[in-house]
């Protein structure tokens, strides 16, 4: 996204613009991202759209998102603010909003150094993909699952849907009445059903901690403990307010459960469309796996789609990262999950963990076929739009328990 000092200067092509829209109107489907993949195919891989008042540069290829991600990734290291992030973000006070700088580094560090290193992923199976994955969070982040996990999965998901719809309140940022046609009552109250509940964890921690403190029992510390400690016992270049807290512990549910969860779901959705791959990947997991939880990560990966860097680029084919040595931590950039540059997702090992030990938990331990004589063809793939692109309809499968024959 363009600065308003930075639109005067010469801009790439790209489509036809209307005036005061310019090119809304080719976003505004159900599937914005198919739509900026064609233009992206018919006007090349650099291409200006205009978003109401707003200007946008769209890459679309590695060589140019080298150059904007690694090699001048300084000039794109920040995100514009929008109408989401400012209500439910504690004005975008969170990690994934923030603007690039000291808060940010420090924010991250903070994280990267108490929750999202390897050290710090302990893994609790659960039979519902959704529910596993943010109770991995809320045990690695808050010592247990809280008893509002429910509902609190139930607001993320409604932001994320929220979210990734184009707001016009944000395409016409100076315009500030937009943002009542733009859901900010429905933001309002989702925040503040969010808060409540953000306001109870920290609540309850600090409770828990004068307890102990004065009975001087031993304390295991998990990441809201060590927030608290470092806002009331260090002098930290920035204080950490509650609201900072609160904005940090809610990225750990977002982008730190969401992502993780829905991969995990079209992973999946795919093996069961494909059960030649199905039955190839439960071979690999049951043979490679120890016991231990360690497991090949071979074929456990998004699939890119564009055809100039991938053969066959919309069939599930994960046998490619066999036959390709493919970093996908950001180096590579025909390939990145997590971002790159400085802005690269801060828990690359939690999310592994989060994505691939579910994945062989679930191939190891059972048999998965569709239900009611379902054939694989007729499994429905469509996509809902969203901050990740979750499938519209839910996934059903019938597990068959797994026994090894015993010779």
């Amino acid at each position: 996204m363009l600065k308003p000092k930075q639109q005067g200067k010469r801009l790439p092509p790209g489509p036809w613009k209307l005036p005061l829209i310019g090119n809304m109107h080719q976003l505004l489907g159900s599937m914005p991202h198919q739509t900026l993949a064609s233009l992206a195919h018919k006007h090349g891989p650099l291409i200006h759209l205009k978003t109401g008042a707003v200007s946008n540069i769209v890459l679309s290829s590695p060589q140019l998102a080298k150059e904007a991600l690694k090699t001048k990734d300084i000039n794109f290291a920040s995100r514009p603010a929008i109408l989401a992030s400012k209500i439910m973000s504690y004005d975008s006070t969170n990690i994934v909003f923030s603007q690039y700088g000291s808060y940010w580094r420090h924010l991250r560090k903070i994280c990267v150094t108490e929750l999202l290193s390897v050290n710090r992923s302990p893994i609790n199976l659960s039979k519902k993909i959704f529910s596993l994955t943010y109770g991995v969070t809320s045990r690695a982040a808050f010592s247990g699952i809280s008893k509002d996990l429910e509902a609190f999965i139930s607001i993320i998901t409604q932001v994320s849907k929220l979210s990734g719809k184009f707001t016009i309140a944000d395409m016409y940022p100076s315009l500030k009445l937009l943002e009542l046609l733009s859901g900010r009552p429905k933001f309002e109250k989702l925040h503040k059903e969010a808060d409540r509940i953000l306001e109870d964890i920290i609540t309850e921690h600090k409770e828990r901690r004068k307890i102990l403190d004065d009975s001087s029992g031993e304390e295991v510390k998990d990441l809201v403990d060590i927030l608290l400690d470092l806002q009331e016992n260090c002098e930290l270049e920035f204080p950490l307010s509650v609201d900072n807290i609160k904005a940090i512990i809610l990225d750990m549910f977002s982008a730190g459960s969401e992502t993780s969860s829905v991969t995990v779901e079209w992973t999946m959705a795919e093996l069961l469309k494909n059960p030649r791959i199905m039955e190839k990947a439960k071979n690999e997991v049951r043979q490679a796996f120890d016991g231990r939880g360690n497991v090949d990560e071979a074929g456990i990966r998004a699939i890119g789609k564009d055809p100039k860097h991938w053969n066959d680029a919309d069939m599930f084919y994960p046998e490619r990262f066999l036959e390709n040595s493919i970093d996908f931590k950001g180096t590579d950039f025909r390939y990145i999950p997590f971002g790159a540059g400085r802005r690269i997702c801060p828990g690359i090992s939690f999310a592994l963990g989060n994505i691939e030990l579910p994945i062989a938990q679930l191939l190891f331990h059972f048999d998965w076929k569709l239900p009611n004589g379902m054939k694989p063809e007729d499994l429905d793939m469509t996509e809902a739009l969203g901050l990740s692109i979750r499938r519209k309809h839910e996934l059903f499968a019938v597990p068959v328990a797994y026994h090894p024959r015993v010779e």
